[in-house]
């Protein structure tokens, strides 16, 4: 238990005094950069997805002469 103990009182040591947090401010760039970078990735998936769909049935009606139904 001693070595528990000691273990956490180190953590804590480590966390308090060692790691360098970041400002406010910096999480806050951060965070906008993260949304903005899944939003462009959102949008780049979103584009290939129904540029694919328009392809696929393209070919459809060209190799069966006939509208696919609607998914």
């Amino acid at each position: 238990m001693n070595k528990f103990r000691l273990y956490l009182k180190e953590v804590y040591v480590e966390l308090a005094t060692k790691v360098t947090w970041p400002t406010w401010k910096d999480l806050q760039s951060s965070a906008i950069l993260v949304m903005v970078a899944a939003l462009i990735f959102a949008l780049v998936v979103f584009v290939m997805d129904f540029g694919f769909e328009h392809i696929v049935k393209f070919v459809y009606e060209l190799l069966l002469g006939k509208e696919t139904p609607s998914a």
